[in-house]
């Protein structure tokens, strides 16, 4: 059944990675991104990391999503043609997608890409997201609050750029 899953989330997963990359407007790829990392955290649920699912969802979709969304919306990039922002890179970009996906098919026949699901019994599972909090909020305390600094100040400087002023 979780191979089921897997399945499922993973063709969903690339579909809405594919509507990142071929949509014209930039609203209608950041919600393929958004639908993309939901995906990804439903995988990572199915590995057995609870942890790293909720992170993906709070970080990524709850936050970084939200902040390109809301500079798009802001900048009106949408108005922009497709052709203008590719300058003749459609070449280069299939020549890389081939050879991304000739390697990673390569690869997966060879069995290089496997992982294992269910080494991980539940309490060491625990244990392992117990130990990563308490070194987050202990020995990382300083890093950690740095970057919650920096993402009040990435915010607070987005919302006067904004802001018109009244005249």
């Amino acid at each position: 059944m979780e191979q089921l899953f897997f399945y499922i989330f993973a063709v969903i997963a690339v579909i809405s990675a594919l509507g990142v990359i071929t949509a014209k407007n930039p609203i209608h790829s950041a919600v393929s991104l958004i639908a993309c990392l939901l995906q990804v955290a439903g995988i990572f649920i199915l590995l057995r990391s609870p942890f790293l699912a909720a992170v993906q969802v709070f970080i990524y979709v709850g936050a970084v999503v939200v902040l390109f969304l809301f500079a798009v919306m802001m900048l009106d990039i949408g108005k922009e043609r497709l052709k203008e922002r590719i300058h003749g890179q459609l070449k280069y970009a299939v020549a890389a997608v081939l050879l991304f996906f000739t390697m990673a098919g390569y690869l997966t026949l060879k069995g290089r890409l496997s992982a294992p699901l269910g080494k991980y019994t539940q309490s060491e599972l625990a244990e392992n997201t117990e130990i990563l909090g308490k070194l987050l909020y202990t020995k990382y305390i300083f890093p950690f609050e740095i970057v919650s600094i920096l993402l009040l100040v990435a915010l607070v400087g987005a919302i006067v750029l904004v802001i018109k002023p009244k005249e």
